[in-house]
């Protein structure tokens, strides 16, 4: 018996109950992956590479509800990259996804403009970024989606509650032989929204912070110990950032800045900090991360309040979120299994909370360059706010790196 038979039946025998054919189509295709091709001259490289990744969603939706417009296959990516360095301290990134760019998707966990930045490493004090990416924050949001196992990161990390992407400066430091990492930056606040053109009408910007430590050596942002270190690993992240945005009466925050929550941007001041934890060793990986966020709106009759008063709430809403996660890779069969819990809330004085539980398994073809990746997410609890309107939800597909 294969283990691509293993993988299909134990795991995903909902998903083939509607689509047997489809889904051995997805299970037997199998190709070795190309490395990336590098161009220099000694003084100078450029190497370009890229990824492709398709899957198969299908959704139980909530009682009473028929519209399955959600079961269908989704392109994800179809990313091309050109990093490059040039002399001893020039460093530069362009990373386009063509799937959003066609759709005309500003998803901001995953956009169609990715990275476009440059950075100097040659000043002994910092290096010095600027252009626009990721946001030096969230341990989550800092591993790259290819060497993960799920399809889709904690729902309260995908970019809702916070951008994950921006344009600004930033400044870094890695100390004591870069097992510690300090990130410092200043962005326009309005994340993926930023490359539409101006700033809102407060003029204001996002100062952001985080600092990392590994031991015994440096701590990798991947959540997969694919190595199977013999040595424990330990990872820990701290992180910060803050906002005061108020804006002059009558005007209003771009389209779509304000994100599905309605929370992402605040007509105020706004404070978010979080701590991460991660260890590695033998295969067994595990990450940790919480997120708490402060938002005191300038208009006392905000929207946020909903039905309670500015002075009954203290004039402050509270939001956060929290995700543990633990992963094994099994060598002998190259297959990765996984587990995650998360919670949140968008809004503590709107009723309810959210909780979810998701499982994924992925099956190594080439490492992480080709893999079948599965992943399951139940739904346990809703808050009364922007609920889902689905319980369980499946999906199972290929990514490929080039």
């Amino acid at each position: 018996m294969n283990i691509d038979f293993i993988f299909s039946t134990i795991l995903m025998r909902r998903v083939m109950k509607k689509s047997k054919v489809l889904f051995l189509i997805l299970l037997i295709c199998s190709i070795q992956a190309i490395g990336q091709v590098t161009i220099g001259n000694g003084e100078n490289s450029l190497e370009i590479s890229g990824s492709i990744s398709t899957y198969l969603n299908f959704r139980d939706l909530d009682s009473g509800l028929v519209d399955q417009k959600k079961n269908r296959f989704n392109l994800r990516d179809a990313q091309f990259q050109l990093e490059g360095r040039s002399g001893k301290y020039w460093e530069y990134k362009i990373q386009i996804d063509i799937a959003d760019v066609i759709a005309g998707e500003n998803d901001p966990e995953n956009p169609g403009l990715m990275d476009a930045w440059m950075q100097y490493k040659g000043l002994k004090a910092f290096d010095i970024k600027m252009g626009y990416g990721k946001i030096a924050w969230s341990r989550f949001d800092q591993t790259p989606f290819t060497s993960s196992t799920y399809w889709q990161r904690p729902e309260f990390l995908r970019g809702s509650f916070a951008s994950i992407r921006d344009v600004g400066v930033e400044l870094s430091k890695s100390f004591w032989k870069q097992r510690a990492t300090m990130n410092v930056g200043i962005y326009n606040g309005l994340g993926e929204v930023s490359l539409k053109g101006d700033n809102d009408a407060s003029g204001a910007f996002e100062y952001t912070g985080r600092f990392d430590l590994g031991w015994p050596t440096q701590f990798r942002f991947r959540e997969i110990d694919d190595r199977h270190v013999r040595k424990p690993m330990f990872g820990i992240g701290l992180n910060g950032r803050y906002t005061k945005r108020n804006l002059p009466s009558g005007s209003f925050f771009p389209s779509g800045a304000k994100s599905d929550y309605g929370i992402k941007m605040v007509d105020g001041e706004k404070l978010t900090y979080g701590f991460d934890a991660a260890f590695q060793w033998q295969g067994f990986s595990a990450q940790f991360e919480i997120i708490q966020i402060k938002m005191t709106p300038q208009d006392s009759t905000s929207a946020l309040f909903y039905s309670n008063s500015s002075a009954r709430a203290g004039g402050n809403i509270f939001a956060g979120g929290l995700v543990a996660q633990a992963s094994y890779h099994i060598a002998g069969i190259h297959t990765i299994v996984s587990g995650r819990y998360e919670t949140f809330n968008a809004n503590d004085l709107f009723l309810g909370l959210n909780e979810r539980f998701s499982a994924a398994l992925a099956y190594q073809i080439d490492g992480f360059k080709s893999m079948i990746k599965a992943q399951y997410t139940h739904i346990i609890t809703k808050e009364n706010i922007n609920a889902a309107d689905w319980i369980n939800q499946y999906r199972i597909g290929w990514q490929y790196q080039f």
